[in-house]
């Protein structure tokens, strides 16, 4: 069957499958969702007459079908999937959701490529840094996939009656109380995403003076936002020793890079474009670009402007560069390929229909 007729055939299968499960009657539909750096029809499944559901990516299920695997036993892993978060999910309290002063609370930041997602930026709240943008998510609970949440959209701020500037102003203060910023040495963060045993095979162990750090959240997920909390950047100036750059390893964590001449920005923006184009998911990437924090001007800017501003190229010492930028260009490939989390987004159905 082609790909129009599968999600016909499972949308009614997957129900019929869920319905069993559950002891109960839900509703399932396509509808096509944006996401970070892609899109794909959903497959959303929720309790009938429900206001939240559960988003399935039946791209990536209609894959699995002309891969070879059985019809009947994708509809029985989706209808297992569905029925597990609906059942274990967090309680969304639809009166809470309503009332921003409550859920003003529960917003967090994250940052995305603005050209990779120019579509969804034309229907959610976004404030530009750069070359990416600004979104916000609220944090609902935790789901059997990990954390739940819910994209602001330009419709929620019209039913709550306030601002861009306002939402952003609320989340610059809730953000770093719910998803604090940890910045670790690359030795340590590997060594932690490893487990113990694994980093001391590979010889991974904390050390002092790094050259370079992981900045990112508790539990590493989409926690590039970070780089947009008000005083990330000075406290990160403190903690390196000065000006640094920062490269998006992914949309999970940044690196920082003292700037004290020992690497040139092009050999950093190299390393970046190559660790995306070979290791990094197109699903997890940032950008390809290169950013400068000059610590004494506190300006964030991406490491062309900070040149043209300051005029004038940074003296790179040959001798150790090499050695410093293949350990930098390891490192970085081993943080892309650290396996992460799905994020589940969790769909409330708004008047009329779900919020898109």
């Amino acid at each position: 069957m082609d790909f129009e007729e599968f999600k016909e055939a499972i949308t009614k299968d997957v129900k019929k499958a869920v319905d069993e499960r559950l002891g109960t009657n839900t509703e399932v539909e396509i509808r096509h969702n944006n996401k970070t750096n892609y899109s794909y029809d959903a497959l959303i499944v929720r309790p009938e007459g429900a206001e939240v559901g559960v988003s399935l990516d039946s791209d990536q299920l209609y894959k699995g079908f002309e891969n070879g695997i059985d019809y009947n036993t994708i509809v029985s892993g989706a209808a297992d999937q569905a029925a597990k978060a609906l059942k274990e999910g967090p309680e969304f309290d639809i009166d809470m959701f309503s009332d921003y002063g409550q859920m003003k609370e529960k917003l967090s930041i994250e940052v995305i490529s603005a050209e990779r997602n120019a579509d969804i930026l034309v229907n959610v709240p976004h404030k530009n840094l750069e070359d990416m943008a600004i979104v916000y998510r609220f944090n609902v609970g935790m789901t059997p996939e990990g954390r739940g949440t819910i994209l602001v959209t330009n419709d929620m701020l019209d039913k709550y009656g306030i601002t861009a500037e306002q939402l952003h102003a609320d989340a610059l203060e809730s953000a770093p109380e719910i998803r604090p910023v940890v910045i670790k040495g690359m030795s340590e963060f590997l060594a932690e995403m490893m487990g113990a045993e694994q980093a001391e095979m590979l010889g991974f162990a904390p050390v002092q003076d790094e050259p370079v750090l992981v900045a990112s959240v508790p539990d590493n997920i989409k926690g590039a936002g970070i780089i947009a909390y008000t005083d990330f950047m000075d406290k990160a100036a403190e903690r390196i020793g000065g000006d640094f750059y920062i490269l998006p390893a992914s949309i999970h964590e940044v690196l920082l890079v003292k700037d004290d001449g020992m690497v040139s920005k092009e050999h950093l923006e190299m390393m970046v474009k190559e660790v995306n184009a070979t290791t990094v998911d197109p699903s997890e990437q940032l950008t390809d670009s290169v950013y400068h924090y000059d610590s004494k001007e506190k300006i964030f800017e991406l490491a062309d402007k900070f040149e043209a501003r300051t005029k004038g190229e940074k003296e790179i010492v040959g001798k150790e560069k090499g050695s410093l930028m293949a350990e930098i260009k390891e490192k970085q490939k081993e943080v892309a390929a650290t396996p992460k989390k799905e994020t589940p987004e969790i769909k409330p159905k708004a008047k009329g229909g779900e919020a898109k």
